[in-house]
């Protein structure tokens, strides 16, 4: 060995090492991103028959921090995000939990105060990135729920790949889940409202692949999604824009075909469903109709604790029975027209028939909700976002409830 030279290439190194090291640190928190949401929320589910506690009513205040990274330079670029969770308890009583804002101890009540956090480590090389850690999807085959006070996150690991114009290819596997309300991760298992399946219910890792490809005013989506031992599901969407005189009609149509895989443990799965929405915009206004259809010999199987990908999951049903059939009427105006800039109006109806399940093989439920939401547009609170939202359920399978929430979220931004 050349020791001289091996001298001055470590001597090179030392010189030079923390200019490069310098440089990648600007480069890393050139583009990086630190908020803070504070959200307070107050939900009222008031039950109109049935046993059980009659109502859930809780009010809690929520502050998430998220801390997001640009990447170091060169070929392989690194990266991490962070985000840290805590909620605390406003109003409870162990007669009225089980919101979902707040944990549930043993004895029904509620903890003064709850927290989470998540580290997730990033890679990109060219238009690809891969990320590991704590992961919150959005995709067909798994969307996480934000549905409450702090958002349910996974562990795993998913790359997204953009390298060619217009087409985006993704992958994932997923092992753990922390749901909206706990501060601690479990395992992977199917969504069994109203006793759909049998069985074990839980299952293996999630795993997803798939692809979308955008053409001038159409997008073309398929994914594939699997929880280990459960069941298998293939998703086929497409989606389109077109002007139409002075407005935009847009199309939204979702299929999925779902059957049992492996050990099966959650039984019998076999299901098709299809939904679609069509919208037509005009002048602030949106009138949409919306049409589901379960088919096959099971209801939609889901992963527990997550949104399903479907047109008429509302505030408080899915209508995602076994053989049920679902229409939506939907009406939406921006009030910026009527001078209340950054308001705006939402309802819905939605009517299902012919559910079949234990107790009946011509369930019928139905939904009405409405929406009201307000941003402040300037000032001192500007970005405030207030939200009033209320649903009025029926079913003659399922326990009727009157549904009523109060979401006031409010971003802060420090980088």
């Amino acid at each position: 060995m050349n020791n001289k030279k091996t001298s001055i290439s470590w001597g090179v190194m030392v010189a030079v090492g923390p200019c490069l090291a310098t440089a990648q640190a600007a480069d890393f928190f050139a583009d990086s991103k630190v908020d803070l949401e504070m959200r307070n929320f107050y939900m009222n589910r008031d039950f109109r028959d049935g046993s059980g506690p009659s109502k859930r009513d809780e009010w809690a205040q929520g502050f998430i921090l998220r801390a997001q990274s640009g990447y170091t330079p060169g070929v392989v670029g690194f990266g991490l995000d962070a985000i840290a969770m805590v909620g605390l308890k406003l109003d409870s009583s162990p007669d009225r939990t089980g919101t979902g804002l707040l944990p549930v101890r043993d004895d029904g009540s509620a903890p003064g105060e709850y927290s989470k956090a998540g580290l997730t480590a990033k890679m990109r090389v060219s238009k690809t990135e891969l990320k590991v850690g704590t992961l919150m999807p959005k995709l067909p085959t798994l969307q996480a729920n934000f549905g409450r006070l702090l958002p349910q996150t996974f562990r795993g690991g998913m790359i997204e790949s953009r390298e060619w114009n217009g087409l985006e290819l993704i992958g994932g596997h997923l092992d753990q889940v922390t749901d909206r309300d706990v501060t601690g991760a479990r395992g992977l298992s199917i969504n069994n409202k109203n006793r759909r399946f049998s069985g074990a219910l839980d299952g293996g890792n999630f795993e997803l692949a798939g692809a979308a490809y955008r053409w001038k005013h159409f997008q073309l989506t398929y994914q594939l999604g699997r929880l280990e031992d459960v069941y298998q599901q293939h998703y086929l969407g497409f989606n389109s824009t077109h002007d139409v005189g002075e407005g935009k009609f847009k199309a939204d149509l979702r299929l999925f075909v779902s059957d049992d895989q492996g050990q099966a443990r959650a039984g019998q799965v076999d299901n098709r469903a299809f939904s679609g929405l069509a919208t037509y915009e005009w002048r602030g206004n949106a009138f949409s109709l919306g049409y589901q259809a379960m088919h096959g010999d099971s209801a939609f199987p889901y992963v527990d604790g997550t949104d399903p990908y479907l047109v008429n999951f509302v505030q408080v049903g899915d209508f995602a029975e076994k053989g049920e059939r679902s229409w939506q009427v939907r009406y939406a105006r921006d009030l910026a027209s009527w001078g209340l800039p950054g308001m705006t109006f939402m309802t819905r109806y939605i009517k299902g028939s012919d559910a079949e399940l234990r107790t009946t093989d011509s369930g019928r439920e139905r939904e009405l909700d409405v929406e009201l939401q307000y941003r402040v547009q300037s000032g001192p609170l500007r970005a405030l976002d207030i939200r009033l939202r209320n649903a009025v359920y029926r079913s003659d399978f399922s326990r009727n409830a009157n549904d009523t929430r109060v979401i006031l979220s409010y971003p802060i931004s420090f980088l």
